[in-house]
């Protein structure tokens, strides 16, 4: 016997493709006490009932068990005296009835607990994640690393208290087996032993395979984050013209059922090798028990244990083994489960690199001089060419200059690196002398008004969506309706069956979806709510008729007197308005002027002028 569980374990931990790490997973379980903590701190007076009530559970069945032999023993005796006449029996049926309603209604509130102590986790968790994912540096966003990081802490924030309740149900099992096993040694002490030989080899198992289930969970996340995107753009509105135009169906669904394929191929060899070897140990665990029970019933036939320490000590065998098979499980699945709140506690470790200066200096109110940008480069992480090279220009306070440039030119790279959300590789910003990094970081955001061309549709009704340029406003609905003025945006809500209250987009109830040209005026509306020093509009009236658009920039030139603005657009005939024109090619600023001067100048800028004026022409 000893040779087999021998070879059994073993074949079971030798690992040729060097998958598992037991180690890795006993270190795991460091994470516990971490999760243990926030779950405390999430709902203290629960979990403390939760635990206390699972206590007092953990001593039912062997009570139960021995309130059942005392019947037994109790029946035999009135048969053996032929008389009914006992009123103890009846106290004993009456004692355990008791015992079986309490175990009842204590598995019931703790399962309440259980859900409600889940809801309330998962839902501070998730408030946790994003708050921390908001103050993380744009770039990191920018990154597939990142994104798997993201993934697998977002599927943490649900589903890992259940750590919590094994946890509890791992020492209240402990304590009953504990008990248990009081009243087995009293009987045999061998007993005891061949329970845990029975049961060792289904432990092992276990842990092997759930090593080797994270691993292959990790090395596949991104192709489920693949296989979501592939749902997502396969049934969407969104991107429902283009499937159809293209004709993409097809392409999406072969390329899903080719990801999802190699995926379900691994796991399948997985589990179907995790059945069989599960499948052979608890079969040789149940003849391991089996054989213990044919023993006992052997003394009982002998005479040398009555009926009801045969009911007490067969009942007691099945359940300690029972729950011995499930303590080596659950503390397998622990283990394996604790693997993955690495994932979830790694996400909480990444820190930004933008951040306040330790003391910082409040942002100048009004700017005096303005920006400065003094031999500025840009590179992304990792990224081979520089996005912004050696840029030097000045933003003086109350100037309004335009960004002009072909795609991928490093306009909004600029104007990002303006609001610190990105931070310079070389060179650096000046606002008012000081360098950019030492000013307070918040009250710097504050004072920057920016709509980007790839502004977000939110899902919220119309006052909120305007609101979100200055959320702490929201409930100033004068403030929401003059900024709609400011946009035009007031025009198209006044269209709208609930006005301000009417929710927009498609994914609600009742919601209302808006043309691209209404949406922008809405974003816009945005930038109005903030009393920003500084306005940005980056290419968000590029959905409007150029009529629309040059309405739109000449308000917003009568709007922003006293304040620095910077616009961006393709549209040439826009750009004039500007004090100053920042031509941009490939990173670099390569004129700068009026645009008179530019055209007198006849050079990058004046080329794509005129031909873009040829094209009205």
């Amino acid at each position: 016997m000893k040779k087999i569980i021998h070879f059994l374990v073993k074949k079971l931990i030798h690992n040729p493709k060097g998958e598992t790490d037991p180690q890795k997973q006993l270190e795991s379980l460091r994470y516990i006490p971490l999760l243990v903590s926030l779950i405390w701190d999430c709902a203290p007076q629960m979990v403390a009932t939760s635990a206390v009530l699972r206590l007092l559970s953990a001593f039912l069945p062997v009570s139960m068990l021995y309130i059942g032999k005392l019947i037994i023993d109790e029946v035999l005796k009135i048969i053996n005296h032929q008389t009914l006449d006992n009123q103890y029996i009846w106290q004993l049926i009456a004692i355990e009835l008791g015992l079986a309603v309490l175990s009842d209604w204590l598995g019931r509130v703790v399962q309440v607990y259980n859900v409600l102590i889940g809801e309330k986790f998962a839902n501070e968790s998730s408030i946790r994640l994003i708050k921390h994912a908001a103050i993380l540096d744009l770039y990191q966003f920018e990154t597939a690393e990142f994104y798997d990081k993201l993934e697998k802490a977002r599927q943490q924030t649900s589903g890992r208290v259940v750590l919590l309740w094994e946890l509890l149900s791992l020492a209240q099992r402990s304590i009953s087996v504990l008990i248990l096993a009081i009243g087995l040694v009293a009987f045999n002490y061998w007993l005891i032993i061949l329970l845990f030989v029975a049961v060792l080899p289904t432990f092992i198992s276990e842990t092997h395979f759930n090593v080797i289930k994270k691993s292959l969970y990790s090395s596949y996340t991104p192709q489920r984050r693949e296989l979501d995107y592939l749902r997502y753009i396969g049934a969407s509105d969104v991107t429902a013209k283009e499937v159809k135009i293209f004709n993409l169906s097809n392409f999406l669904a072969e390329r899903y059922e080719k990801v999802s394929g190699e995926y379900y191929q691994s796991n399948r060899l997985l589990t179907v090798k995790s059945a069989w070897w599960g499948g052979l140990f608890f079969t040789f665990g149940t003849v391991s028990y089996y054989g213990a029970y044919v023993w006992i019933i052997y003394k009982a036939m002998l005479g040398n244990i009555t009926l009801g320490d045969l009911t007490f000590l067969s009942g007691t065998f099945m359940r300690m083994r029972e729950q011995l098979q499930t303590i080596m499980e659950m503390f397998s699945g622990l283990a394996g489960r604790a693997l993955y709140l690495q994932d979830f506690f790694d996400f909480f470790e990444i820190k930004p690199q933008i951040a306040n200066d330790p003391n910082p200096l409040p942002v100048p109110k009004p700017f005096k001089r303005g920006f400065t940008f003094e031999k500025v480069s840009f590179k992304y992480p990792n990224a081979a060419e520089y996005s912004i090279r050696n840029v030097s220009f000045e933003l003086k306070s109350t100037e309004k200059i335009a960004l002009v440039g072909e795609n991928g030119a490093g306009k909004t790279t600029l104007v990002k690196l303006l609001a610190r959300l990105y931070e310079p590789t070389e060179g650096r910003i000046l606002l008012d002398g000081e360098d950019l990094r030492r000013y307070n970081l918040a009250e710097l955001r504050e004072a920057i008004g920016v709509i980007f061309q790839d502004f977000v549709k939110f899902q919220l009704n119309a006052a909120q969506n305007i609101a979100i340029g200055d959320i702490e406003e929201r409930q100033n609905q004068e403030k929401i309706e003059h900024s709609a003025e400011k946009s035009l945006a007031s025009e198209v809500i006044k269209k709208l069956p609930k006005g301000y209250e009417q929710m927009l987009g498609h994914q609600f109830k009742e919601a209302i979806n808006l043309s691209g040209g209404e949406w922008q005026k809405i974003a816009i509306a945005r930038a109005y709510m903030r009393e920003a020093q500084l306005l940005i509009l980056d290419e968000p009236t590029a959905a409007l008729d150029a009529r629309a658009e040059h309405e739109v920039f000449v308000r917003f030139a009568n709007l922003i007197e006293g304040k620095s603005a910077i616009l961006i657009s393709h549209r040439f005939s826009t750009v004039r308005m500007a004090d100053r024109i920042l031509f941009l090619e490939r990173g670099e600023l390569k004129e700068i002027g009026s645009h008179a001067e530019l055209l007198a100048l006849n050079g990058k800028y004046a080329e794509l002028f005129n031909l873009q004026a040829k094209g009205y022409q």
